[in-house]
């Protein structure tokens, strides 16, 4: 079930009608427990026995895991959770990536293999509720929580309907203790829930596929070179609709939960404002990010082993997140170039320590600034310093990986990359006008609210608007969305 489709209108009102009457707590956690599946359930029916089956295991397994004192039993157990999940995230994400890379190989020593096509369908949001049970086994082999003790919180932490097929990537900690109590949300509670929810749908249906589709599409699904202001319209359109699509979604699923009393983490913190590729991914997809730094970077040994180790974990970190993705080479690529970017950003940063360190032990007190400006060439210099300009700087690279990112294979990678930096004497010019002045707006607007509200929330932004300019900001998202005939397009990060 979509959020931005008249179904989930209708579902979301008798949710909200049956949380709100005098039922007891548990009854009403049952019922969001039988909504979340019918949510699911609603796309793919067959597929809720999966989700059943990972809340099952991992429930009983986590147990086990925190009673059981004996070692090498814990580390079975362990092993039996993150076999399960992950091989089942394996089978039906990479199942056919794999058989593909595997036929290419065997092509490639000169055997002739055909297999049959093995019609793998991928359940919507696997990736995300396996890595929600996962943290949950994971710590209770830690020991760093007490188990959840009934079966009902867990499968309600687990199939959330709000998190379930996109995120946010929620924590036990963080979502669990709040079913202890009976939740209701207020007056206040309702009516920012209602604004988010109203600012998700307008971000997804009128933003992200009403505006920035369309130029995107065109510019992506092109068999020819382009003109190089085509080339970057699109690639620049595709940036700015998968922000208002992901960030959509999220703002749909926190606003959804507080209506009901329930309170999400924040997944999104105007990330086009990032003044470094690393404050970047502490602002996008900012769930994803602290799950692969707490149970992948972490364990791998961050930044304790040494500066060569450091950067070996930061790729490998990007790659298998880039994997995370999808299955395909291009977000490979896509997670290698985010790891080169947070690598070259770290050995930068340890060389101007390095400098300082030198320039606070040799130099006097007062001499120090001039020093240090004078340790690189002025561009550096600049370019490091300015928090507008590394702003610009981090936006640019970004938007050279979501060629990859967007791109079906590595052919179209390369022809959009050799049409946005290569002089194309027999490029296409496929964007009418008015869609390059449409997508040069929008995206100027972006970055420029972003960096606008970059220590900011749209929470505080809330309690600090008027209320009848907030009233009219509402009305006419609400107008365009009933004026949209977008409805219907599934999120993007529904695929991952």
């Amino acid at each position: 079930m979509l959020f931005n489709s008249y179904t989930f209108i209708v579902f979301f009102i008798i949710i909200l009608i049956l949380h709100n009457m005098r039922f007891a707590w548990k009854v009403k956690k049952i019922n969001l427990l039988i909504a979340s599946y019918i949510f699911y359930a609603a796309w793919n029916p067959p597929f809720v026995l999966l989700l059943w089956l990972s809340t099952t295991v991992d429930f009983f397994v986590g147990r086990a895991l925190y009673r059981e004192e004996n070692k090498r039993k814990r580390k079975w157990l362990l092993v039996v959770s993150l076999v399960g999940n992950l091989g089942m995230l394996s089978f039906f994400k990479y199942g056919g990536f794999l058989l593909d890379n595997f036929v290419t190989l065997v092509h490639a020593l000169g055997f002739n293999y055909h297999p049959a096509n093995p019609g793998i369908i991928l359940p919507a949001g696997i990736s995300f509720y396996t890595f929600t049970t996962l943290c949950y086994t994971i710590d209770m082999y830690k020991k760093e929580s007490e188990p959840v003790k009934s079966i009902l919180d867990f499968s309600l932490f687990v199939t959330f309907f709000p998190h379930l097929v996109a995120g946010p990537i929620v924590r036990p900690n963080q979502l669990v203790p709040q079913f202890a109590t009976p939740k209701k949300a207020n007056q206040e509670q309702l009516l920012n829930g209602l604004f988010l929810l109203s600012l998700g749908l307008f971000m997804k249906v009128v933003m992200a596929d009403t505006f920035l589709a369309g130029p995107a599409d065109t510019v992506f699904t092109a068999h020819n070179n382009l003109l190089p202001l085509d080339a970057w319209m699109g690639v620049l359109a595709f940036s700015g609709q998968i922000f208002f699509d992901f960030a959509g979604y999220s703002t749909c699923a926190i606003g959804v939960a507080m209506c009901l009393g329930f309170t999400l983490p924040q997944n999104f913190r105007f990330p086009y404002a990032a003044n470094g590729f690393s404050d970047f991914w502490r602002r996008w997809h900012i769930t994803l990010s602290a799950w692969l730094r707490d149970y992948l970077y972490i364990p791998l040994g961050g930044n304790r082993k040494g500066s060569a180790r450091t950067y070996v974990n930061l790729m490998l970190t990007m790659l298998l997140g880039g994997l995370w993705h999808g299955a395909s080479w291009t977000f490979v690529v896509w997670g290698a170039l985010h790891g080169t970017y947070l690598c070259i950003e770290r050995w930068i940063q340890e060389i101007r320590n390095k400098g300082q360190l030198r320039t606070s032990m040799y130099v006097p007190a007062e001499a120090k600034q001039a020093v240090r400006a004078s340790m690189a060439p002025s561009f550096l210099t600049n370019l490091f310093t300015n928090q507008f300009i590394k702003m610009l700087f981090v936006f640019f690279f970004v938007t050279i990986a979501w060629v990859f990112f967007r791109s079906a294979d590595f052919t179209t990678a390369w022809r959009l990359l050799s049409s946005m930096f290569g002089n194309v004497q027999h490029g296409v010019a496929l964007l009418p006008t008015l869609d390059i002045i449409k997508v040069s707006v929008i995206i100027v607007a972006l970055v420029g609210t972003h960096w606008l509200m970059r220590h900011s929330s749209i929470a505080e932004l809330i309690k600090k608007m008027n209320w009848k300019l907030l009233g009219f900001v509402w009305a006419a998202m609400v107008i365009l969305l009933v004026l949209s005939q977008k409805s219907s397009d599934s999120f993007i990060y529904f695929q991952f």
